[in-house]
């Protein structure tokens, strides 16, 4: 008998994703017939009414922005990472005594740990001194992932010190004591050449003065960057960081892990990693520039 179970990553926009891609191809690999996953553009205006609607047709839901916190008050519970981060990535769709029962989980910060492992060369690495580029949501995620790695006080470098309150609440619940400082593209330099990892959670192109200050500037890094934007691909900071004889592991490589976690969550069976892989390959090969 063959079970229909829906699925689909929340978003605006959202027709870009590439997560389509990743579950579809864990689905046909673990030989889920009738199993459905798509992308529907939902503003977080339009976001209770698509909550509403979930039955136990629905296997759960990818979130990405704006909706990991818009999120958070319309699920039934909040799993407690995701509750310390103060982002959910992730729904899932259980039974209750009357309808569904809604989770909220993130698996982001898997998703940028294993990234992050890829480039620091295995499961056993550790980091010790690492910076965080950005305040936002994927930000509070990669403090959690790198203390996970061991480092609980890295740098995070703002633009505005007066909107790092959400931030520093997550940084708080979670018990890491990062330092914050305003980014100043030429005075960053340093600090990311000695640094072991750099995560830059910028919004595309928001980082580009600070690789064009690396270029100008900067000293052989001795560390991992890894920059979560893939659209474009590469990042003006990831091709400066290359340039100088750095190590590089693209956005799309935490993309891929998250969703990994995620197929793992909604169908219960252990995902096709090379599968998923494979398919996240040949779709950048045809597009480049795809997210």
């Amino acid at each position: 008998m063959t079970i229909t179970r829906r699925a689909a990553v929340l978003g605006h926009p959202v027709a870009h994703s590439l997560s389509p891609v990743l579950h579809a191809a864990a689905h046909r690999a673990l030989g889920l017939e009738g199993w459905h996953y798509s992308a529907i553009d939902t503003t977080i205006e339009e976001l209770p009414a698509v909550v509403r609607d979930l039955d136990l047709g629905w296997a759960g839901l990818s979130v990405t922005m704006p909706l990991k916190q818009a999120i958070i008050p319309l699920v039934d519970h909040v799993e407690p990472l995701a509750e310390a981060v103060g982002a959910v990535n992730t729904v899932l769709v259980g039974p209750a005594r009357c309808g569904v029962t809604l989770t909220g989980t993130n698996t982001d910060v898997y998703g940028l740990v294993e990234a992050l492992r890829e480039g620091l060369g295995g499961r056993e690495a550790r980091v010790e001194n690492a910076v965080v580029l950005g305040g936002g949501a994927t930000a509070a995620s990669t403090l959690a992932a790198l203390g996970e790695l061991g480092c609980t006080s890295p740098r995070v470098l703002v633009r505005s010190l007066g909107r790092t309150g959400g931030l520093q609440e997550a940084a708080a619940r979670m018990g890491v004591t990062p330092r914050y400082e305003v980014l100043e593209a030429v005075a960053a330099v340093g600090a990311l050449s000695r640094a072991d990892v750099v995560v830059s959670t910028m919004p595309a192109h928001a980082a580009d003065p600070v690789a064009h200050a690396f270029a100008s500037h900067g000293p052989a890094p001795s560390g991992v960057l890894l920059d979560v934007v893939y659209d474009p691909r590469p990042t003006a900071l990831s091709q400066a960081w290359a340039a100088a004889g750095g190590t590089v592991v693209g956005g799309e490589r935490m993309l891929l892990h998250q969703a990994v976690e995620q197929v793992r969550l909604m169908t219960g069976r252990p995902a096709p990693l090379a599968a998923m892989d494979a398919a996240l390959q040949d779709a950048l090969a045809v597009d480049p520039a795809a997210s």
